[in-house]
C-alpha cells in the first residue's frame, strides 16, 4: 500500500509539500518529523482507476 504524506506549515496549516511513500517508509518518515516537531499530514494515497 502507498500513502501520501504532507508536511503542514507550522503557522496555518496549508501543505508545505507532498510525497508518495511504500508503507515500509512512513515509519520512517513519522520518526523524523517527530524529531524536529514537523507536523504531518498522512493518507492512502489514491489509486488511478483502471
Amino acid at each position: 500500500m502507498r500513502f501520501e504524506i504532507m508536511r503542514l506549515d507550522e503557522v496555518d496549516g496549508t501543505t508545505v509539500d507532498s510525497t508518495v511513500v511504500d508503507a515500509a517508509s512512513v515509519n520512517r518518515i513519522v520518526q523524523q518529523a517527530a524529531a524536529v516537531g514537523q507536523r504531518l499530514w498522512i493518507r492512502p494515497a489514491e489509486v488511478p482507476a483502471s
